[in-house]
């Protein structure tokens, strides 16, 4: 069925570090209460269903795509789509930041962490695999979603090949604590959501979460956008659930005001890239 209309939600959750029956269970209980409320959209924040300092203790809590946790969620979600985070084991025991897309008792889409950072006292370049791929999930309605975890999109050109690809709709789910980077606190991430959402004529959902961890305080604000760069919900620094319902008329209207995906020219970004490769020795890594 299309929906023109598309009511959103966010599950602002705390964590408990590596007990994955706690926070299954604490998504069950946001599954239901979204539910009652109507939401058809449900994102969880990043790494929801393990926490975020894990350290050695990813090789105990990664969960496979067909791990029974994993088929619980998507069974409970039903005709909603839920999207968790987790450590995902894929093959050649490779353990990424992943985040899966579920519904009537599948994964039906994922999306692996491409930017890693290792700075400050982050260290995920040390403990997880880099994903391989910008796509979207594309199905019988109107919106088409991409999903981009946390330090990706602080990485610009990864949120433009989403929005070339047909996205949207974007979903951020995120892990920010109070000054664990000058480059991740409440300002900076309003800055860039709202940029973004503006830029692209996309709703934007950035769910973040909340609790202690390891002495590592997250600070909430999840806060849904629609196409204008316009706050239409938002949390603040406790466990919530908010919700929104999204106009994809106003995704068409946003867009053709402002024709960003119109115009992106992608032939000349791909003559560029490679002119600049040849002329100045762009490294291997950079051009991957």
């Amino acid at each position: 069925m299309r929906r023109e209309r598309l009511t959103v939600g966010i599950a602002q959750v705390d964590c408990v570090l590596g007990d994955l029956r706690a926070n299954v269970d604490t998504h069950l209980e946001y599954i239901d209460r979204a539910r009652a409320g109507g939401v058809a959209l449900l994102l969880f924040p990043e790494l929801s269903l393990t926490g975020y300092r894990l350290g050695a203790d990813i090789l105990r809590v990664a969960l496979s795509r067909d791990d029974p946790l994993v088929l619980e969620l998507a069974r409970a979600a039903g005709d909603m789509t839920i999207v968790v985070g987790l450590v995902e084991e894929g093959p050649a025991a490779q353990y990424y930041n992943g985040a899966l897309v579920l519904r009537d008792g599948q994964v039906v889409f994922e999306h692996r962490k491409l930017n890693l950072p290792t700075y400050g006292n982050l260290e995920e370049g040390k403990l997880f695999a880099q994903g391989s791929y910008v796509e979207v999930l594309r199905d019988d309605s109107p919106w088409t979603l991409s999903t981009l975890i946390c330090a990706d999109l602080w990485n610009p050109a990864l949120v433009h090949l989403a929005m070339v690809n047909g996205a949207t709709l974007l979903l951020a789910p995120i892990n920010s604590a109070e000054q664990s980077s000058e480059f991740s606190d409440p300002s900076s991430w309003k800055l860039a959501v709202d940029f973004y959402a503006t830029m692209y004529g996309m709703p934007v959902l950035m769910a973040n979460r909340v609790g202690v961890e390891r002495g590592a305080r997250f600070w909430g604000g999840s806060r849904i956008l629609d196409p204008f760069g316009r706050t239409v919900a938002e949390a603040g620094d406790e466990a919530a659930l908010i919700t929104a319902t999204l106009d994809y008329d106003d995704v068409r209207r946003a867009r053709f005001a402002l024709p960003t995906v119109r115009d992106s020219n992608l032939n000349l970004v791909r003559r560029e890239i490679d002119r600049l490769s040849q002329q100045v020795g762009i490294p291997e890594f950079v051009r991957r």
